[in-house]
């Protein structure tokens, strides 16, 4: 999940820095890819992959 997002966060800062839209500091490309940066990090971390194995219900 967090893939998913850090993917599309980084697609957005590339839209940003292409076309070189003016965009208020909260919003700047870096701001954008280093949000993208915590969701990679997040990501490979294990965090938001889902369900978890959880218990076994063998019998």
């Amino acid at each position: 999940m967090f893939g998913i997002i850090s993917a599309v966060l980084f697609f957005i800062a590339f839209l940003i820095n292409a076309a070189d839209i003016a965009t208020n500091d909260a919003f700047s490309s870096v701001n954008v890819m280093l949000l993208g940066l915590t969701a990679l990090a997040l990501h490979v971390a294990g965090i938001g992959n889902g369900w978890g194995a959880g218990r076994s219900r063998r019998r």
